[in-house]
């Protein structure tokens, strides 16, 4: 059997054996004999962090086999054999070469075999058995999560848990007291404390005010060995936070404000500010303002700036200077959100008292009434009075006021304003049926300043009865030839009204009568019939319109006006012809005197058709007599003027007498002056004596030219369209020559050709017909003889 003996216990355990031996022998009188056995372990331990010079030893493998003469080999397997762990074969003590850790391993399981030396054949069978490594102190604390952050409510009962740190050992914690932590504060003492076991950190202050200090950096220790002296510790820092709660009232820094405000300020513009202050934060520090007292609370009010939090007195009615130049108010600041945990610390609002001063203002006059109303006859004379407006300063000054009407208001002048007094007048009569109405502003300003105050004046022009009565249409009345007397003239208007432009009373009323002159004639009667109305009546039979087709009927007509209005206005009255049933069907003479069954609008077009005929024929006697003057020929139709153009290059720098045919053909626009007709005259007159012609065998050809134009110009049957031939004529006088071989007939034989031998084969033809002189004509004549 193979037997496991621990280094540090084989020898107590070896006398203990032999103590208990005796023992029994001495009991029972007689020596017992042990058996061989041992006492197996199957666990060995091992210190860690061992830096001995020596390796450790760890255990001793025997085998009751073993008789001590080395023919027993004892073998080693298993977790770290032969590295770690090694194994004296022959004596089979164990020793470890390696310092151990246990945080890395805790244990390590071998195998122990004895075998024999020689045939390495096992002895015993394998043995199992476990090494633990023992554990020291060797590991600080940690706090794995550090640092920490924590918030607590400001004001909090003391003992209120703020948080729970841990720290971690890893030591092992079934082993001594190497991994029993013991936690305190390093840092935050006497607002913070920390339990020892749990490490559960309270607060230790009471009434902490978060206005007067918010954050607090705590430091936290953790140490191991239950505490002790001579245990390892770690630490960490907590950072703790007091939150804000509403326990701070709002306050005004002052308990009297004063403010002034200007009257000429318009409702809605700012009068002042104040802030109420609250050092809470968020809702806890919202600020509700009102008015709660004073004499100006309706001139007043108040409103919450958004951003800032200020409270904005802003003016609600204006305010006067002259009639009250102070005001009071009552203002609360209060909070909306209070903590019922902090009510018995109240009240959380706070009064002040806002006093504003009226400032004096330049203020423009006021007139004592909003608008005016006048009324003014019409026609009345220039300068009649229509009203007085009137104006005053409300200042302290009371400055006088001067009055002006402006001129767009009343743009032809009608009126005038006196400036001291404000008395309107007339400047001329005014017309009520031409304006009734005149709407004019008045503006009243203070001497010295520039500020004016505008105020409407409406004149009504009142009426008078100063325009006579009228027909109210004009429309003819139409009578049938065979109307009968005793009826009213047939047509829709069968009576007479009449209208007046004056103002139109309910009470006003027309009367008619015919004029003087026809009140006694046979043809027409008028009845008045009371009601501004009258009827006209035929007082004869029959009426012809060949004889008579419109009569006139003078009516005069009278208003009940005062002063009483007349007029005289006429009826006229056309005959018409009718059917039997006395529809009209014409009321014109016309179809009377013109040719039957012919109607003006025939014989409109027959004229028409006339006079165009006879502007026919007059253009064309004009064209036709136009064509028998020999006038200018259109160059279409030219078929004398043949130009006969030849490829010449002109005669160069000082050839200035070429002719310009369109100059030939256009004479007064070259010349300036007006052609004559090109009349082929009667008699053929004949050629000037003085004008010789140049001799036939002439080489002269400029004078040629001269010539034939003299002829052309005092021939007077030639007409100015002449044949004209432009001949290869350059002219003379051109610095950079000719190349024309036209006169070369004549200097033929002072050129010199021998420069083209000299410009390649493609001028060979003409240095073989020019290179060599020719023989003369006389010579070649000569030779042909020979």
């Amino acid at each position: 059997m193979l037997h496991l003996y621990n280094h540090d216990s084989f020898c107590s355990l070896r006398h203990l054996s032999v103590h208990r031996h005796k023992q029994r022998a001495g009991k029972e009188g007689q020596v017992l004999h042990r058996s061989k056995r041992g006492w197996v372990w199957n666990q060995f331990f091992v210190i860690e962090e061992y830096t001995g010079p020596d390796p450790v030893l760890v255990g001793r493998l025997h085998s009751d086999v073993d008789s001590g003469d080395g023919n027993i080999k004892y073998i080693l397997s298993g977790e770290g054999a032969g590295t770690i762990f090694v194994i004296d074969d022959k004596t089979g003590n164990i020793h470890a070469t390696k310092t151990l850790d246990r945080e890395e391993q805790a244990q390590y399981t071998l195998t122990a075999q004895a075998v024999a030396r020689d045939t390495n054949k096992p002895l015993e069978p394998p043995s199992e058995f476990i090494v633990k490594v023992q554990d020291i102190n060797d590991n600080p604390p940690e706090f794995l999560h550090g640092p920490y952050y924590a918030r607590v409510p400001e004001m909090s009962n003391v003992g209120t848990s703020v948080m729970q740190v841990t720290a971690t050992d890893a030591d092992d914690p079934t082993y001594g007291n190497s991994a029993r932590l013991v936690y305190s504060i390093l840092q935050g003492q006497p607002y913070f404390s920390v339990e020892p076991q749990t490490g559960i950190i309270r607060t230790a202050l009471p009434n902490m005010d978060r206005e007067a200090r918010q954050e607090y950096d705590v430091v936290i220790q953790a140490k191991d060995m239950g505490g002790h002296m001579g245990g390892l510790s770690g630490t960490t820092e907590v950072k703790i936070t007091l939150t804000d709660v509403n326990d701070n009232p709002p306050k005004f820094p002052q308990s009297v404000y004063s403010m002034t405000v200007s009257e000429d300020k318009v409702p809605g513009e700012e009068v002042g500010r104040l802030h109420a202050k609250d050092p809470d934060l968020g809702d806890n520090g919202l600020v509700n303002y009102r008015l709660i007292d004073g004499d100006g609370i309706t001139m007043f009010e108040l409103s919450t700036d958004s951003e800032t939090r200020e409270a904005v007195v802003k003016l609600k009615k204006p305010v006067d200077f002259e009639t009250k130049r102070s005001y009071t108010l009552k203002v609360e600041g209060s909070n909306p959100h209070v903590d019922p945990q902090f009510l018995a610390w109240g009240p959380y609002k706070d009064e002040a008292t806002i006093k504003i001063s009226v400032e004096d203002a330049d203020e423009p006059p006021v007139f004592v009434a909003p608008s005016y109303t006048f009324e003014v006859e019409e026609n009345a004379p220039e300068g009649t009075l229509v009203g007085r407006v009137h104006a005053k300063d409300t200042d302290v000054a009371n400055n006088p006021v001067r009055y002006m009407i402006p001129r767009y208001t009343d743009v032809e002048q009608f009126f005038s304003i006196n400036s001291e007094d404000g008395m309107i007048t007339t400047t001329r009569p005014l017309d009520r049926e031409a304006q009734p109405w005149h709407n004019i502003s008045v503006s009243a300003t203070e001497i010295g300043h520039h500020q004016d105050t505008k105020v409407r004046v409406n004149i009504k022009v009142k009426d008078v009865n100063d325009n006579p009565p009228e027909f109210a249409t004009n429309n003819e009345v139409l009578m049938c030839e065979t109307v009968a007397p005793g009826k009213v003239c047939f047509r829709v208007i069968e009576t007479v009204s009449a209208v007046d432009k004056d103002e139109m009373a309910h009470r006003q009323h027309f009367t008619f009568s015919l004029a003087p002159e026809v009140a006694h004639n046979h043809n027409f009667s008028l009845k008045d019939n009371r009601d501004s109305t009258a009827s006209i009546y035929v007082l004869r039979k029959g009426f012809s319109r060949l004889t008579q087709d419109v009569y006139y009927l003078p009516i005069e007509i009278n208003d009940n006006g005062f002063p009483a209005m007349s007029s005289t206005n006429t009826l006229t009255i056309r005959v018409c012809s009718c059917d039997s049933k006395d529809t009209i069907l014409s009321c014109n003479v016309e179809p009377y005197v013109l040719p039957a069954g012919l109607s003006t609008g025939a014989l409109i077009a027959i004229l028409a058709c006339i006079v165009i005929l006879l502007a026919i024929v007059v253009l064309f006697v004009a064209l036709r007599r136009q064509k028998k003057e020999p006038l200018i020929v259109f160059e279409e139709e030219d078929i004398r003027e043949n130009i006969i153009t030849y490829d010449d290059e002109g005669g160069g720098e000082e050839d200035t007498e070429a002719f310009d045919i369109a100059t030939l053909q256009n004479p007064d626009g070259a010349n300036g002056f007006l052609p004559r007709k090109d009349i082929k005259p009667e008699l053929q007159y004949p050629i000037r004596p003085g004008i010789g012609r140049p001799a036939a065998n002439s080489v002269d050809v400029d004078d040629f030219i001269k010539t034939r134009i003299a002829e052309a110009d005092s021939d007077p049957t030639a007409p100015p369209y002449d044949s004209i031939q432009i001949y290869g004529y350059e002219g003379r006088g051109s610095l950079a020559g000719s190349l024309s071989s036209l006169e070369s007939v004549t200097t033929e034989s002072d050129l010199d050709y021998d420069y083209l031998q000299s410009w390649g084969p493609r001028f060979k033809k003409l240095a073989d017909l020019y290179g060599t002189k020719d023989c003369s004509i006389n010579d070649a004549d000569d030779g042909e003889d020979s």
